[in-house]
């Protein structure tokens, strides 16, 4: 191979930074390298991303491959071990030129290969411009990073660091450079995007972010947010809510869990009615929202009650898109050392959330039929409506707006024919 080749897991603001890991690593002169952009969520991703790195060096036994993400600030000795691996950089380096053009030889010991620095030092997050995000329709922009909330299942906080935000005009910077390169659609991200602004003067939010996004660019077509927590909404995203047709109306929140002691020993900040009240809301104001949720099945300590509770809210607030997780406990986080569930409960669990989120999904779809929708059409013959459906969009070319009758769906994506192209 030549060149620099980015392998990239987990979320949409890993997704934006293996972006810029290309371009840094680029402007280094970084040449026959693999970057692998890890994430750290669960144990399974950690799993994942090894044997990525395993089936790179089989596939490319000549090149350098340099290993960063989430998974290598939490366990950077396990992946530093890897014979497969010739670096290891924390989540501040992997973002810097300098650090691909310091790093070490081939052959060295893991404590050499170790460019890893103290996360929770980090007070800052320097604002990144890019025009392209590789095989992405819609760009994703990096308003925030970091966590200063402390969920007992959470090991992410220690990957990113705490909480800091991207000031409000770089992001029309990098907003306005992506509109300009031809992207219809923005995505605001970040690892808890609604505590944006609590360290800039003057403490802006999210929704006034987004906001002033769609006052100073007209051009942007769609915006979106990636996730939420339904417990910092502002005033100011409301009122987008109710009253600014280019926000799309589809939000996915992290809600974690459906029973208020379980949601206590995540130490969540929500209440089962919080989350459902909060959902009513945004429908008065926009009935043609539909949610998707984050939820995990088997947290210690769950009961079959509890578990239920979770289903329950889940049916109650008709959550179209749910994802949803077995419970990974993750060393060194307080729910680790929590009375643990038998795997196999776990398991058993998880699935049985799944298929009652793929009923909501069903249903979901059914209510499609019969609607006009635009699209945004991507890349393989697929498009998403305003409230995140996905259409099958055979023939249509990627980046155009549609707008389409929906016909049918198959269960998994709607069937539509195409009413009219906007393709300015």
């Amino acid at each position: 191979m030549s060149g620099v080749e980015v392998i990239t897991f987990g979320c949409r603001l890993n997704t934006y930074e293996s972006e810029v890991m290309r371009a840094e690593a680029e402007k280094a002169g970084l040449n026959n390298a693999i970057l692998v952009n890890t994430c750290a969520v669960t144990g399974e991703a950690v799993r994942q991303a090894r044997q990525a790195i395993r089936r790179a060096r089989r596939d490319n036994p000549h090149a350098r491959i340099i290993v960063t993400g989430c998974a290598a600030q939490t366990e950077k000795q396990t992946f530093a071990e890897m014979a497969e691996v010739d670096a290891v950089l924390g989540n501040e380096e992997k973002l810097k030129s300098s650090s691909y053009r310091a790093l070490p030889d081939f052959g060295v010991s893991a404590e050499e290969k170790l460019r890893v620095n103290d996360i929770m030092s980090v007070r800052a997050t320097a604002p990144q411009m890019i025009r392209h995000i590789d095989g992405h329709v819609r760009a994703f922009i990096q308003v925030q990073n970091g966590c200063d909330h402390r969920c007992t299942f959470c090991i992410i906080p220690y990957g990113r660091g705490n909480s800091r935000s991207v000031p409000m005009g770089a992001v029309v910077d990098q907003a306005r450079n992506l509109v300009e390169s031809g992207y219809r659609e923005i995505v605001l991200t970040g690892v808890d995007a609604t505590s944006y602004g609590a360290d800039l003067p003057g403490t802006p939010t999210l929704g006034l972010l987004a906001k002033t996004l769609l006052k100073q660019i007209p051009e942007i077509r769609r915006l979106r947010l990636s996730s939420i927590d339904s417990i910092e909404a502002d005033q100011h995203l409301m009122d987008l809510i109710a009253d600014e047709p280019r926000f799309m109306p589809h939000l996915h929140l992290s809600l974690q869990h459906g029973d208020d002691m379980i949601l206590k020993r995540m130490k969540r900040r929500h209440s089962r009615a919080d989350a459902i009240g909060f959902m009513e809301d945004v429908r008065r104001l926009r009935p043609e929202t539909s949610f998707g949720a984050d939820m995990i099945a088997g947290f210690p300590t769950e009961t079959e009650e509890m578990f239920a509770n979770a289903i329950d809210l889940a049916q109650e607030a008709g959550i179209a898109h749910l994802h949803v997780f077995p419970y990974s406990p993750r060393p060194g986080t307080p729910a680790a050392r929590m009375p643990q569930l038998d795997r196999g409960l776990i398991k058993d669990r998880a699935a049985r959330l799944r298929e009652a989120g793929q009923r909501l999904h069903q249903a979901h779809l059914d209510k499609m039929v019969g609607t006009r929708q635009w699209l945004l059409v991507e890349n393989g013959g697929l498009a998403h409506t305003e409230n995140f459906t996905l259409v099958a969009a055979p023939g249509l070319r990627p980046r155009d707006l549609v707008q389409v009758a929906i016909t049918g769906h198959n269960g998994k994506h709607l069937d539509m024919q195409l009413l009219a192209a906007d393709a300015a």
